[in-house]
């Protein structure tokens, strides 16, 4: 457990003592969208139907707008808040080179987000920059999400697939999702006619596997390599952004998303220049094993904040 304990007032929950936290690490390592920095350095987000404030003071994290009891139900598991990460920092460092990358990065947290979200966040995310993800992500939660608000602002909240099933690819690509509409619109039918259908025939739904497959749930416990496959059932998703949501969402933590900057860094410390994306996954895989996926936010971390290139010789 990262954290000695909590102290709860009106308004807000002190994690006291909160050890490997630190607001930037966490939030700024592409792994969520919907956190905001704000001029006092503390972050404003939303996820779980909730917005919350997360500012950092000396050796306490406090989560504004949040209740005890939100703080067990959601927040505790959401940060990952049992986990200690010193001993992954230890297990990792054993590597010199990704030493490097570790100290950098020493506050990252993988966050434990929502199947559903992440699913369309990531599609949303190939071939995009992150400020872009962002601003498509709020304007699709602007028009079909719940209104929440927080010190005199409006945020909302992911839509339910219930709304989004309704929403035409057309309306979708009118938020900014350009030409992964297609596959969104595509996605969102299919995990909502599984879902329906699940529901439906709860004690016969090893009877239709062509409908069945797209539930998240399932995907979610299946091995990891097998979630990796499946997830590539689904329009617009790869092998990255299927690593991404595995990583992020389900707790698959020998995943290893590889994109320009995990290319550059695994170039960086490892590899020749010329090796091919599946490869770099592979080898950090087999390097990592089941830290891969925080070895991958460590690198990541490092590689854009150090604005790595591709010129960089290897160490």
């Amino acid at each position: 457990m990262d954290f000695k304990n909590i102290e709860v007032f009106e308004d807000r929950v002190v994690i006291k003592e909160a050890k490997n936290f630190e607001l930037p690490h966490v939030f700024d390592c592409g792994q969520c969208f919907r956190w905001d920095r704000q001029p006092n350095g503390s972050y404003i987000g939303v996820a779980f139907n909730r917005v919350i404030e997360v500012e950092k003071s000396g050796e306490d994290v406090i989560l504004h707008n949040c209740s005890e009891k939100d703080f067990y139900d959601i927040w505790i598991e959401y940060f990952d808040l049992n986990r200690n990460y010193n001993d992954i920092k230890v297990e990792l460092s054993k590597d010199e080179l990704l030493g490097k990358s570790v100290d950098f990065g020493y506050g990252i947290r993988i966050l434990k987000q929502d199947p559903f979200e992440i699913t369309l966040s990531f599609i949303i995310s190939a071939n995009n920059r992150i400020p872009m993800i962002k601003r498509v992500i709020k304007n699709i939660s602007m028009k079909w999400g719940k209104p929440m608000e927080y010190k005199g602002q409006v945020y909302y909240s992911f839509p339910k697939i219930e709304v989004l099933k309704e929403v035409s690819q057309e309306d979708l690509e009118a938020c900014g999702v350009g030409f992964r509409g297609k596959y969104i619109k595509d996605t969102v039918d299919k995990i909502y006619q599984c879902n329906k259908y699940i529901e439906e025939n709860a004690h016969a739904v090893q009877e239709e596997k062509e409908i069945i497959k797209y539930d998240l749930k399932s995907i979610k416990a299946s091995s990891d390599d097998e979630c990796h496959c499946r997830l590539q059932d689904f329009s617009g998703i790869g092998p990255k952004v299927a690593d991404c949501i595995m990583l992020f969402s389900m707790q698959k933590y020998s995943a290893f998303p590889v994109d320009v900057w995990v290319k550059r860094a695994m170039q960086h410390f490892y590899l020749a220049p010329d090796v091919s994306l599946k490869k770099i996954r592979d080898f950090g895989r087999n390097k990592f094993g089941e830290l891969s996926g925080f070895a991958q936010q460590y690198l990541f971390y490092y590689a854009r904040e150090n604005n790595i290139n591709v010129e960089s010789e290897t160490k």
